[in-house]
């Protein structure tokens, strides 16, 4: 068995599920702030974009 492989593959998968979990919550939280806040359709993309950006800088 190729165990380099194996930690390589689940590091990726991990990579890969923290950043989709992420994606859903600033979703999530743009939409809220978009139909709730009223931000609307841009303020809520503008709310997505400074989510992820925030998430970028901090992992």
């Amino acid at each position: 068995m190729d165990y380099q492989e194996h930690q390589n593959t689940y590091g990726l998968f991990l990579w890969l599920t923290r950043w989709t979990v992420i994606a859903c919550l600033g979703l999530l939280v743009a939409m809220m702030f978009g139909f709730f806040g009223g931000g609307g359709l841009i303020g809520g993309i503008a709310a997505y974009i400074v989510l992820m950006a925030i998430a970028f800088f901090l992992l």
